[in-house]
């Protein structure tokens, strides 16, 4: 029991700082304290020491000798790295996952496309990165390659942190977003699977190029 408790408390632990960094409430550059985090979760500093492991695996967290724990730099370079590399594994992930998509599956990606309707009415940019990478992910759900849906899951966290910020600030993407998110689903419906993966990856791409010139124009 006191290990489940443990694992309850450092998932919820790691869901809520990881939260703090995509929303921008701890901006790029803050550091991370382990011991003030502890103390401003009640808890001790063990959990927090693995939150922070897990955040820098996922690219969010920065962790140097000196320093300690800092919220990674937003870096035009990885920016495009993590979109090539999507738009490499995801259409091969579309690919597999497609033709396999059950009645389920469907109902389930109906339900997060009016979930992202109803958030991108509300402003609710919280939910906008969640709902995508739900609808992402759900694409790709029976492609049967573990070890790729997982690099695809970690670069989807890693590329929500850039999309919230242009999203903030420029919300015309989103409608572009639910519109190309119905074709795919509409596509994998149909069975035109060559069509769904085409317009994945010029999706990913349109997004990473949109991005780009966002965080350059800002400097950053």
């Amino acid at each position: 029991m006191t290990a489940l408790k443990h694992r309850t408390v450092s998932a919820a632990l790691l869901e809520e700082i990881r939260r703090r960094v995509l929303d921008g409430r701890y901006p790029a550059g803050s550091q991370l304290r382990q011991d003030m985090l502890a103390e401003e979760f009640g808890v001790s500093r063990i959990p927090v020491r693995e939150a922070l492991f897990q955040l820098e695996a996922e690219g969010l967290v920065r962790i140097s000798p000196h320093r300690g724990a800092t919220v990674a730099e937003l870096s035009p370079e990885e920016l495009e790295e993590a979109f090539a590399l999507r738009a490499l594994l995801e259409p091969r992930l579309l690919r597999a996952s497609a033709p396999r998509l059950e009645a389920e599956d469907f109902t389930a990606l109906e339900r997060l496309l009016d979930d992202y309707a109803a958030a991108m009415r509300a402003g609710d940019t919280s939910r906008w990165g969640e709902l995508n990478t739900a609808l992402h992910l759900r694409l790709y759900a029976r492609a049967g390659q573990k070890r790729t849906a997982a690099m695809v899951a970690s670069l989807l966290q890693e590329c929500d942190r850039y999309t919230r910020l242009q999203l903030s600030t420029e919300p015309e993407g989103l409608a572009r977003a639910d519109r190309e998110h119905r074709e795919l689903v509409r596509l994998c419906r149909a069975g035109a699977v060559e069509a769904a993966a085409a317009l994945l990856a010029a999706h990913v791409a349109h997004v990473g190029q949109a991005l780009l010139a966002f965080l350059r124009q800002r400097g950053g």
